[in-house]
C-alpha cells in the first residue's frame, strides 16, 4: 500500500522539536529511526499530519556511564547497543539482547527510543527493561519524569508516556557481582517476532537465590514479569527442583492467547522450556566456576 499524504519537518535541536509539536498539532508523530513508524504507515495504521524527524538531535545520543548508572539516550541505535564495551560492562543483558533484534538493516537504523515507545509486546528491549529494573526517562516542554519500566508497559502498544512527552533516554542499574542475567527467545526463523522469549536477572550469593526476575516476551499484551516462579527461585540453591518449581507456577502467572504461531498452551510450554534452558545454563556457569 501507499502512504498517506503527510508534512515533513526536521528539527535539529530539542528546543526547536518542542516548538515544532506545538505548531504541528496532536495529529504529528515523530520520526526517529522509523523502522516501526514506516510499517504503520505503510499499511494506513497511521494517519499523521506531520512527521517531525529527531534523528539529529545530539540531546538525545549517547551511552554514559554515570557511577553505577548506566544512561542510554533514546536515538542510540541498536547496533550502539551490540558493539558498545561500556553497555556490555555495565548491562551485559542489553547487549545479549541486541543481535536478536530483527536483522542487521533493523539494527542500523532502529532507535531505542523507538522500540521501547512503540511497546510491541514481542519486542526484547521492553522485556530486558523490565527485568533490570530500568527507568524510562521521559521529557517534556516543561520537565523530565522518571517511570520504571515495570510500570512504563502499559498493555499492547500502550504505555505510560503522554502525549506531551518523547523518551529522552533510558537508565539502568549496573550489574551487580552475584547477578546473573540472560535472554532467550523461540523463532521460527533467526530475524523473526519471537514466539516466546525470557528476560531473566537471578542474584545468587552463598549458593542460595537472593532475587529473581523472570520477565517473558511475545505471550501478552505487555512484558509479562512472573512473579510467582521468580518467588519459587529466591531463598533455595539453583537446583533442577527448584527450576522444576519455577517452571510448575508459570501457569499462574502467565496466560498466552492464540496467535498465528499457535495456541495459548504451545507458547506456555515454551516458555516452561525457555525458563529450564535459561536456568540451566547458569547452573551449568556456576558448576563451571566451582
Amino acid at each position: 500500500m501507499k502512504w498517506p499524504a503527510f508534512g515533513y519537518v526536521r528539527a535539529n535541536t530539542l528546543g526547536e522539536f518542542w516548538k515544532l509539536k506545538a505548531e504541528a498539532g496532536p495529529d504529528a508523530k515523530v520520526l526517529a529511526g522509523g523502522q516501526s513508524l514506516l510499517a504503520t504507515l505503510a499499511f494506513r495504521l497511521s494517519h499523521p499530519s506531520v512527521l517531525i524527524d529527531i534523528s539529529r538531535l545530539s540531546e538525545l545520543k549517547g551511552i554514559v556511564a554515570l557511577g553505577d548508572t548506566l544512561r542510554i539516550g533514546a536515538l542510540t541505535r541498536h547496533v550502539e547497543l551490540e558493539r558498545s564495551h561500556v553497555v556490555a560492562g555495565y548491562a551485559p543483558l542489553l547487549a545479549m539482547a541486541a543481535p536478536l533484534i530483527a536483522h542487521p538493516a533493523i539494527r542500523n537504523r532502529g532507535t531505542i527510543g523507538g522500540s521501547i515507545a512503540f511497546a510491541d509486546p514481542a519486542a526484547e528491549l521492553p522485556a530486558c527493561l523490565v527485568a533490570l529494573d530500568a527507568e524510562i526517562v521521559l521529557g517534556s516542554e516543561a520537565a523530565e519524569r522518571r517511570v520504571l519500566a515495570r510500570e512504563f508497559f502499559h498493555g499492547l502498544y500502550a504505555t505510560a508516556m503522554r502525549d506531551d512527552e518523547i523518551i529522552i533516554a533510558i537508565e539502568v542499574p549496573k550489574q551487580r557481582k552475584d547477578q546473573h542475567t540472560s535472554i532467550l527467545e523461540i523463532t521460527r526463523r533467526s530475524g523473526d517476532y519471537a514466539m516466546a522469549g525470557i528476560a531473566c536477572s537471578v542474584d545468587v550469593a552463598d549458593g542460595v537465590v537472593s532475587a529473581a526476575r523472570l520477565v517473558y516476551f511475545g505471550v501478552g499484551e505487555a512484558p509479562v514479569e512472573a512473579k510467582t516462579a521468580s518467588a519459587a527461585l529466591v531463598g533455595k540453591a539453583l537446583t533442577d527442583a527448584s527450576v522444576a518449581a519455577a517452571q510448575g507456577a508459570l501457569a499462574g502467572d502467565l496466560d498466552p492467547p492464540d496467535d498465528l504461531h499457535g495456541p495459548g498452551a504451545m507458547k506456555l510450554h515454551l516458555c516452561r522450556v525457555l525458563t529450564g534452558r535459561t536456568l540451566g545454563s547458569l547452573m551449568d556457569e556456576r558448576r563451571a566456576a566451582a
